[in-house]
Protein backbone atom coordinates (compact mmCIF):
# COMPACT_ATOMS: atom_id res chain seq x y z
CA UNK A 1 0.00 0.00 0.00
CA UNK A 2 2.80 2.34 0.90
CA UNK A 3 4.67 1.64 -2.43
CA UNK A 4 1.55 2.29 -4.50
CA UNK A 5 1.52 5.96 -2.60
CA UNK A 6 4.20 6.83 -3.13
CA UNK A 7 4.71 6.01 -6.68
CA UNK A 8 1.44 8.34 -7.10
CA UNK A 9 2.25 11.16 -5.29
CA UNK A 10 6.10 10.54 -5.30
CA UNK A 11 5.70 10.80 -8.95
CA UNK A 12 3.58 14.38 -8.63
CA UNK A 13 5.57 15.57 -6.70
CA UNK A 14 8.74 14.77 -8.66
CA UNK A 15 6.81 16.72 -11.97
CA UNK A 16 6.19 19.36 -9.23
CA UNK A 17 9.10 20.59 -8.10
CA UNK A 18 10.75 20.28 -11.56
CA UNK A 19 13.34 17.84 -11.00
CA UNK A 20 15.33 19.78 -8.24
CA UNK A 21 15.89 18.96 -4.35
CA UNK A 22 18.22 15.67 -3.95
CA UNK A 23 15.03 12.94 -5.31
CA UNK A 24 15.84 9.41 -4.95
CA UNK A 25 17.59 7.15 -7.25
CA UNK A 26 18.67 10.22 -9.48
CA UNK A 27 20.70 8.12 -11.98
CA UNK A 28 23.72 9.16 -14.06
CA UNK A 29 21.53 10.36 -16.89
CA UNK A 30 19.47 12.66 -14.92
CA UNK A 31 22.78 14.18 -13.80
CA UNK A 32 23.75 14.89 -17.26
CA UNK A 33 20.79 16.41 -18.19
CA UNK A 34 21.35 18.42 -14.92
CA UNK A 35 24.87 19.32 -16.09
CA UNK A 36 23.43 20.09 -19.52
CA UNK A 37 20.95 22.35 -18.32
CA UNK A 38 21.41 25.31 -20.40
CA UNK A 39 23.89 23.95 -22.90
CA UNK A 40 23.32 23.87 -26.81
CA UNK A 41 24.41 20.10 -27.63
CA UNK A 42 27.50 21.08 -29.68
CA UNK A 43 28.43 22.89 -26.34
CA UNK A 44 27.50 19.85 -24.08
CA UNK A 45 29.90 17.55 -26.05
CA UNK A 46 32.66 20.07 -26.86
CA UNK A 47 32.45 19.89 -22.87
CA UNK A 48 32.10 16.10 -22.75
CA UNK A 49 35.30 15.86 -24.92
CA UNK A 50 37.25 18.54 -23.20
CA UNK A 51 36.56 16.82 -19.56
CA UNK A 52 37.80 13.68 -21.47
CA UNK A 53 41.30 14.70 -22.87
CA UNK A 54 41.77 16.21 -19.42
CA UNK A 55 41.01 13.26 -17.66
CA UNK A 56 43.86 11.61 -19.95
CA UNK A 57 46.63 14.17 -19.69
CA UNK A 58 46.00 13.36 -15.60
CA UNK A 59 46.32 9.65 -16.26
CA UNK A 60 49.70 10.22 -18.63
CA UNK A 61 51.08 12.04 -15.89
CA UNK A 62 50.43 9.69 -13.40
CA UNK A 63 51.85 7.16 -15.25
CA UNK A 64 55.31 9.24 -15.86
CA UNK A 65 55.30 9.76 -11.95
CA UNK A 66 54.44 6.23 -11.35
CA UNK A 67 57.65 5.15 -13.89
CA UNK A 68 59.60 7.78 -12.40
CA UNK A 69 59.47 6.51 -8.78
CA UNK A 70 59.53 2.46 -10.47
CA UNK A 71 63.25 4.41 -11.82
CA UNK A 72 64.38 5.45 -8.53
CA UNK A 73 62.95 1.75 -6.24
CA UNK A 74 65.43 -0.19 -9.22
CA UNK A 75 68.19 2.23 -8.83
CA UNK A 76 68.35 1.59 -5.34
CA UNK A 77 68.04 -2.08 -5.97
CA UNK A 78 70.83 -2.50 -8.27
CA UNK A 79 72.51 -0.31 -5.81
CA UNK A 80 72.11 -2.44 -2.97
CA UNK A 81 72.58 -5.56 -4.93
CA UNK A 82 68.15 -6.61 -3.78
CA UNK A 83 66.22 -8.33 -6.23
CA UNK A 84 64.34 -7.19 -8.89
CA UNK A 85 60.62 -6.18 -9.22
CA UNK A 86 58.26 -7.43 -11.99
CA UNK A 87 56.05 -4.29 -11.10
CA UNK A 88 58.77 -1.64 -11.45
CA UNK A 89 59.80 -3.44 -14.36
CA UNK A 90 55.94 -2.91 -15.93
CA UNK A 91 55.55 0.54 -14.79
CA UNK A 92 58.72 1.84 -16.32
CA UNK A 93 57.44 0.12 -19.79
CA UNK A 94 54.17 1.68 -19.46
CA UNK A 95 55.59 4.50 -19.61
CA UNK A 96 57.90 4.28 -22.49
CA UNK A 97 60.80 2.61 -21.37
CA UNK A 98 63.29 4.78 -21.16
CA UNK A 99 62.18 7.46 -17.94
CA UNK A 100 64.30 10.16 -16.44
CA UNK A 101 64.52 10.97 -12.60
CA UNK A 102 63.48 14.61 -11.92
CA UNK A 103 66.74 16.49 -11.26
CA UNK A 104 65.77 16.50 -7.59
CA UNK A 105 65.64 13.30 -6.93
CA UNK A 106 68.84 12.97 -9.45
CA UNK A 107 70.71 15.07 -7.20
CA UNK A 108 69.55 13.33 -4.35
CA UNK A 109 71.22 10.13 -5.84
CA UNK A 110 74.60 11.82 -6.84
CA UNK A 111 74.61 13.11 -3.01
CA UNK A 112 74.47 9.72 -1.31
CA UNK A 113 77.03 8.21 -3.58
CA UNK A 114 79.27 11.13 -3.36
CA UNK A 115 79.14 10.49 0.32
CA UNK A 116 79.56 6.69 0.39
CA UNK A 117 82.79 7.02 -1.73
CA UNK A 118 83.61 10.09 0.68
CA UNK A 119 83.14 7.36 3.50
CA UNK A 120 85.76 4.47 1.44
CA UNK A 121 89.18 3.73 1.60
CA UNK A 122 89.65 4.22 -1.92
CA UNK A 123 87.38 7.83 -1.09
CA UNK A 124 89.68 8.33 1.43
CA UNK A 125 93.16 8.06 -0.43
CA UNK A 126 92.05 10.01 -3.56
CA UNK A 127 91.20 12.41 -1.46
CA UNK A 128 95.51 13.04 -0.13
CA UNK A 129 97.32 15.83 -2.04
CA UNK A 130 99.86 14.24 -4.14
CA UNK A 131 99.01 10.81 -4.60
CA UNK A 132 98.45 8.85 -7.76
CA UNK A 133 95.95 5.67 -7.53
CA UNK A 134 96.72 5.10 -11.59
CA UNK A 135 100.56 4.10 -10.49
CA UNK A 136 99.34 2.93 -7.19
CA UNK A 137 97.46 0.37 -8.91
CA UNK A 138 99.98 -0.39 -11.40
CA UNK A 139 102.33 -0.74 -8.66
CA UNK A 140 99.94 -3.33 -6.81
CA UNK A 141 99.44 -5.47 -10.31
CA UNK A 142 103.17 -5.75 -10.68
CA UNK A 143 104.21 -7.04 -7.32
CA UNK A 144 100.95 -9.48 -7.66
CA UNK A 145 102.41 -10.92 -10.86
CA UNK A 146 105.78 -11.23 -8.87
CA UNK A 147 104.40 -12.54 -6.46
CA UNK A 148 102.70 -15.63 -8.78
CA UNK A 149 105.95 -16.19 -10.62
CA UNK A 150 107.79 -16.67 -7.05
CA UNK A 151 104.88 -18.89 -6.06
CA UNK A 152 105.40 -20.93 -8.96
CA UNK A 153 109.13 -21.59 -8.62
CA UNK A 154 108.82 -22.33 -4.82
CA UNK A 155 109.12 -26.00 -4.57
CA UNK A 156 106.85 -26.35 -1.45
CA UNK A 157 103.89 -25.12 -3.20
Amino acid sequence: MAFVVKSVVGGQLRSLAGGLGGGEGGGDGEKAADGAQGLSREEYEELQKQLVEEKMERDAQFTQRKAERATLRSHFRDKYRLPKNETDESQIQLAGGDVELPRELARMIEEDTEEEDRASVLGQLASLPGLDLGALKDKAQSTLGDLKQSADKCLVM
